[in-house]
């Protein structure tokens, strides 16, 4: 696919901020001389180390914000504060985990760059990376970024995983993740999500307790599993881009849902554009992961009026063990593209079908919260 049709097909789905997008784009320096003067000053007032007074802070990696890291800054936001709280980050890239503890609602995390690529947030723990007490991280403890916040909002930023799976040949369990969160009514607006496997693991405090999340306008891609769990996702125009692990016939799956049988609604892709650089009919749409065997994790991805490119084959969806794909519930409704074909393996919604799977009846919940509009 030339620079062109991908440019149109990004604009026509709402992705045009990630039609460019590619891992380790390089962060322009954080502003100008006369901007950190000024910022240094007022860092100066507040105190070291200390949010100024009122609802916002500010983080640059050249010092000269209120703070140089972004968990010293997630620490000063009051406990329990009512109003939001806006954190700005100066573009640069900035390294170590990154926790939102749920006592803190809630927070605004935004990239003052020009572009999301200008801010990155990163760390580099896999699965299988020791501690230092000689055990393992595990997934949900690779993640880059964990938030526990309800209410919490990033926008025009990057969070990566820079695993190398390359240069860790020791390391087996690779599962590495660049956001984890488990907390109710998230937005991500205009963010990038980076890595490989387990990229992005959407969760909730428990299996039979809903977690709502809206992505607009993002980008995410990786290889494995990489958009992943139980949580309730609403992705609205983003792109979602599979990379090329060399592995054709089989280079990857997408998703891997694990939604509650109790819960209607699962992952929504709404206008979306897959796209990868994968060889044809190669990556999955997705299979269905049963967290230690859970029978009652019937797994829901529906993917709707979005771009499918030829990385997707004419039976997009498969099995995980001895769990069936077509126990889940995955569907598709209207799309275009090469890789949108409809086959006796590519279950398809009804026009009257289609009307209950939108992104207002996935984000609605008993509180009619609607962040889309």
């Amino acid at each position: 696919m030339d620079r062109r049709t991908l440019i149109r097909l990004a604009a026509s789905s709402g992705a045009a901020l990630a039609a460019g997008s590619v891992a380790g784009a390089r962060p322009a320096q954080a502003g100008s001389a006369q901007a950190g003067s000024a910022q240094a000053a007022r860092s100066a007032q507040a105190g070291p180390g200390r949010a100024r007074p009122g609802f916002r802070s500010s983080v640059a990696a050249d010092g000269s914000g209120d703070f140089t890291s972004i968990q010293a800054a997630v620490d000063a936001v009051p406990a329990g504060n009512a109003a939001r709280f806006t954190i700005d980050v100066a573009p640069g890239t900035y390294r170590g985990q990154v926790i939102i503890p749920a006592g803190k609602p809630p927070i605004l995390l935004r990239g003052r760059g020009f572009r999301p690529e200008q801010v990155i947030i990163t760390d580099d723990r896999a699965n299988g990376t020791p501690r230092p007490d000689g055990t393992t991280w595990g997934t949900s403890g690779s993640a880059s970024v964990t938030v526990d916040s309800p209410d919490f909002t990033a926008r025009n930023l990057t969070f990566s995983n820079s695993f190398d799976e390359a240069a860790h040949p020791e390391i087996t369990g690779r599962q590495a993740v660049a956001v984890l969160t488990r907390a109710d009514r998230l937005v991500f607006d205009t963010v990038r999500f980076l890595g490989n496997q387990d990229t992005l693991y959407l969760n909730s405090t428990a299996a039979d307790v809903p977690a709502r999340i809206y992505l607009r306008r993002c980008y995410v891609e990786g290889d494995v599993d990489f958009i992943f769990g139980r949580g309730t996702a609403a992705f609205d125009r983003c792109r979602i881009h599979s990379l090329d692990r060399g592995t054709a016939p089989n280079n990857g799956y997408v998703t891997a849902p694990s939604t509650s049988i109790t819960n209607p609604y699962g992952l929504l892709f709404a206008a979306c554009a897959f796209t990868s650089d994968a060889p044809a009919a190669s990556v999955y749409l997705g299979r269905p992961w049963h967290p230690s065997q859970d029978p009652n994790a019937i797994g829901q991805t529906v993917i709707r009026d979005s771009w499918l490119g030829a990385h997707v084959g004419p039976a997009p969806w498969s099995d995980f063990g001895t769990w069936s794909w077509r126990d889940a519930r995955f569907a598709e409704y209207h799309n275009r593209g090469p890789g949108a074909l409809v086959t006796p393996d590519r279950p398809q919604l009804t026009r009257a079908e289609a009307r209950g799977y939108t992104l207002a009846a996935y984000l609605a919940g008993a509180d009619a919260w609607s962040p889309q509009r």
